[in-house]
């Protein structure tokens, strides 16, 4: 099951997006990092939820933690909290939530994001430290999330004990999440840098 989970999130791997991709060079504009903190913030707002599904009621209490360090990111970037207003982010927000409403597809939405986080927040840590200079504040979040594989490996245990039903539902929630992920960074790309 893992390998036909992450050919489809290799599809839409967000460590090609160019979002990413200029946050890693060092040209994404400061605007472009204080509308995807705003935007992004209400998808990372979601994830308690999907725990809660999942009755991981100590994971769900960590993933508010993360969320209030999200909320010092967006302060430390020169940004504000608020609802998103882009179509692809409003979208996101939509899939995470209807996907969060049954355990395998919950399990298969969140694989989708968390397989992907350790990598995209090593990343975005970097790029921050090399280019940027909004100081320490911007940090906790993406240095906790650089290491945790943890997550990804305990949905993929229990995806691998749900019904051959239930995997099949799980597979089609992972792609259509991944598709929602690279979908909301393209919304922000188009929307703050310019297009070659």
């Amino acid at each position: 099951m893992k390998k036909e989970l992450d050919t489809v999130v290799e599809k839409w791997n967000l460590l090609t997006h160019p979002f990413y991709q200029s946050w890693s060079a060092g040209t994404l504009p400061v605007e472009a990092l204080q509308v995807y903190a705003r935007e992004y913030g209400n998808f990372i707002n979601t994830l308690p939820r999907g725990w809660e599904t999942l009755n991981d009621a100590e994971t769900a209490a960590e993933e508010r933690e993360h969320a209030d360090m999200w909320t010092d990111f967006t302060a430390a970037v020169g940004g504000f909290s608020a609802e998103a207003t882009l179509d692809q982010t409003v979208d996101l927000v939509r899939v995470a939530k209807e996907s969060f409403t049954t355990r395998a597809a919950t399990l298969g939405a969140m694989y989708a994001f968390e397989v992907q986080q350790p990598a995209t927040a090593k990343s975005k840590l970097e790029g921050l430290k090399a280019h940027y200079k909004f100081g320490a504040a911007v940090d906790p979040y993406f240095a906790a999330h650089s290491v945790n594989w943890h997550e990804s490996e305990k949905i993929l245990a229990l995806i691998q004990a749900l019904s051959a039903d239930e995997k099949a539902e799980a597979l089609v929630a992972c792609e259509r999440m991944a598709h929602s992920l690279w979908d909301a960074l393209s919304g922000i790309h188009d929307a703050t840098c310019k297009m070659n």
